[in-house]
């Protein structure tokens, strides 16, 4: 049902392909995963297939990429709608309301169904995927989960042939991850079609038919489900590709919670702190929390449970409701502090890579020397925009490295990433904690945890009274 011959694909002023004379083919009801580094392809082949590439996304096709009949750079885009369902890695690209049900009738209203068929097909819709509770509130208000569910839930509502989705777990927790795939299981059960670009690739073990491993543009390897979940950790990580059991890791990060701070005087710290928007509903409460220069902590938790607004308020960007912190004024703790944000596109300002990391740099001489660590040098007379989400995270973790703040926040700085990235982020977050900085991270990357930082502290949904 989807075949692709030959296809290469230019992106405008590059001179190397996106996509390097690639051919597969997927029969119909199969569930196929593309795998490999960041920028490898993976994306752009998705897009070929829901049609986004040529027609949105600017471009050169040579060979042929066919969707249930549509060819890519032939068919119009709106061809493509009642065909392919498309998920992104993040969902806030995709909404089109402010509220939940709206957003699931969008894609019916768009084909001009009545409105009694719609609203017969937003309840069946809820109550196949379980999210009754979810109808009738603000997209603004929901967990990043909870958005990814209504993405996904919005996908199917024209019962669509293929569904294809793009690095779609990347901001995800345990719990948001297992329901998402319990999602396309189901979806998988009926006969559909579906592609997904992933690099976490535990979670699909027992879903995916296939796997295809990406390089440089190019399709290099496939294996069927069993010969690839044969693959040890090591010949996983030589390919830059994350492992298929995380269980160890998930171990290791939970044994770090009992681990002792570092250092005995503070660069931050707080007490019965109150961290929200309202008083009435307040996000987390927190009794206690300190962290000294030089050591990487690890913040994880639900979605939706507080990490980033807590991280915030630590950083002075917010205020708190109540308790104490130290420093106190906002503007001081703003001084000592640089937070790289979960969505990066909020924070790329200038016309070029190099541009942007030596944007309030405050070691400038070493620009060259991190652009190399992390894999940009090769991007960096490109336009920030331009780029792949994990080398747009990457990007903005050179600046933080630059800043020479003493405290850096990074909220999901391994979403995105591949193995061999995830590896040279945590690296550079070694050496930021060897030039004394203190370094924060929230994250859902059990590896992440596990290797790389110091201790862990963990938010529970209920968040009262945590002593952190």
């Amino acid at each position: 049902m989807i075949e692709v011959s030959k296809a290469s694909f230019y992106y405008p002023n590059t001179d190397e392909g996106a996509l390097n004379d690639v051919s597969l083919q997927i029969n119909s009801g199969e569930c196929v995963v593309l795998c490999g580094k960041s920028g490898c392809g993976k994306t752009t082949l998705t897009r070929l297939l829901n049609g986004l590439a040529p027609s949105f996304f600017d471009g050169k096709l040579d060979g042929m990429c066919q969707s249930f009949g549509l060819c890519a750079g032939e068919a119009a885009i709106e061809e493509y709608v009642p065909i392919v369902g498309s998920v992104f890695q993040n969902p806030k690209t995709q909404h089109f309301n402010i509220d939940t049900t709206a957003e699931l009738a969008f894609p019916c209203e768009n084909m001009g169904m009545n409105s009694t068929d719609i609203q017969e097909r937003v309840r069946s819709c809820a109550n196949e995927f379980a999210m009754e509770h979810l109808m009738d509130r603000s997209i603004f208000k929901l967990s990043g989960g909870e958005k990814q569910k209504i993405a996904f839930a919005t996908a199917c509502m024209l019962q669509p042939k293929l569904l294809v989705l793009d690095e779609p777990t990347s901001n995800l927790d345990y719990k948001a991850i297992q329901e998402l795939h319990d999602m396309i299981a189901k979806k998988k059960s009926e006969g559909i079609t579906i592609v997904i670009a992933e690099h976490r690739l535990a979670w699909l073990a027992d879903i995916a038919d296939r796997f295809c491993y990406f390089a440089s543009g190019e399709l290099q390897r496939q294996w069927n489900a069993t010969e690839f979940l044969k693959l040890s950790n090591e010949e996983m990580q030589k390919m830059g590709l994350r492992p298929m059991d995380i269980t160890s890791y998930r171990k290791r990060a939970k044994e770090k919670t009992k681990s002792e701070m570092l250092g005995s005087i503070p660069l931050m710290s707080a007490e019965h702190l109150l961290v929200g928007y309202e008083k009435k509903k307040p996000v987390y409460e927190i009794d206690r929390f300190a962290i000294c220069k030089g050591e990487i902590v690890g913040l994880m938790g639900s979605n939706g449970v507080g990490k980033s607004t807590f991280a915030k308020t630590l950083c002075g960007l917010q205020k708190p409701i109540a308790g104490t912190m130290e420093p106190v004024k906002e503007k001081e703790r703003l001084k000592k502090s640089f937070m790289v944000m979960q969505d990066v596109n909020y924070q790329l300002f200038s016309d070029s890579v190099r541009e942007e990391v030596l944007l309030g740099a405050n070691r400038p001489e070493l620009c060259e020397a991190v652009l190399e660590a992390l894999g940009l040098t090769e991007f960096a007379d490109r336009h920030p925009i331009s780029l792949s989400g994990g080398q747009k995270q990457r990007v903005a973790i050179a600046s933080a490295m630059l800043s020479g703040k003493e405290l850096i926040v990074l909220d999901e700085p391994t979403s995105g990433l591949d193995y061999y990235h995830m590896t040279q982020v945590a690296h550079l977050l070694n050496q930021l904690k060897e030039w004394g900085a203190a370094v924060l991270v929230i994250t859902h990357d059990e590896e992440l945890a596990a290797g790389w930082c110091d201790r862990v502290i963990y938010l529970e949904d209920k968040g009262k009274k945590n002593g952190i």
